[in-house]
């Protein structure tokens, strides 16, 4: 009998994603990794215990491969919040069908603890302290997770809009809709995180 194929956890992380990339989150089990790996189910159980654990390795993959090297220091501090949301966005949004996973496997992430002490450095350095550092924080990682779904699973270019464009009996959707049609995900994703560091602007430095 030939010897068991030895795998890590990095092999068995990047199975899994490439099975959610080709076949969505649905598509993620056991038997569909250990057939990526070309090792059997029973195998692949020798290394991780089931799909909880095998979620947890993929969220891990996506971000702790997340730049949360600190931006240039003469930078202003919203300049370099941005470079730090836009690097997250980027990362995540390579693999979107992960998102839902972040929601529940984010806690205790070693990349979303980098990511975040980067980031509230710069919002410390500006001034932005105590409950509004947490409501900061947190209002960013909302912003990045629901603006990759919403880019995802219902984009401004998507056929809803020109649908809802249609609409005389809802006059203001319908007018905001047409907008809609000329704005791309990039622009829509920088115009809504520049409204969001707008309202944390402070007179402390940066």
């Amino acid at each position: 009998m030939p010897r068991p194929r030895s795998l890590t956890h990095a092999q068995i992380a990047s199975a899994a994603l490439a099975v959610i990339d080709r076949d969505a989150l649905t598509g993620l089990t056991m038997r569909a990794v250990a057939g990526e790996l070309g090792v059997s189910t029973m195998a692949l159980y020798r290394y991780v215990a089931d799909r909880e654990e095998l979620e947890r390795l993929v969220v891990e993959r996506v971000l702790g491969a997340v730049d949360t090297t600190p931006p240039a220091p003469e930078l202003p501090w919203r300049e370099r919040v941005e470079v730090l949301v836009l690097r997250l966005r980027d990362t995540v949004g390579a693999h979107p069908e992960i998102v839902p996973l972040t929601l529940t496997h984010r806690q205790g992430s070693p990349g979303v603890l980098r990511w975040s002490e980067t980031v509230l450095g710069v919002l410390t350095g500006a001034g932005i302290e105590g409950e509004r550092r947490v409501i900061a924080l947190r209002g960013l990682l909302a912003y990045v997770i629901g603006a990759i779904q919403l880019e995802h699973l219902g984009p401004l270019s998507g056929r809803g809009t020109t649908v809802i464009a249609g609409l005389p009996e809802f006059p203001f959707m319908a007018e905001t809709a047409r907008y809609a049609a000329g704005v791309d995900a990039d622009r829509e994703f920088r115009g809504g995180l520049a409204l969001l560091l707008g309202g944390m602007e402070t007179r402390g430095p940066g």
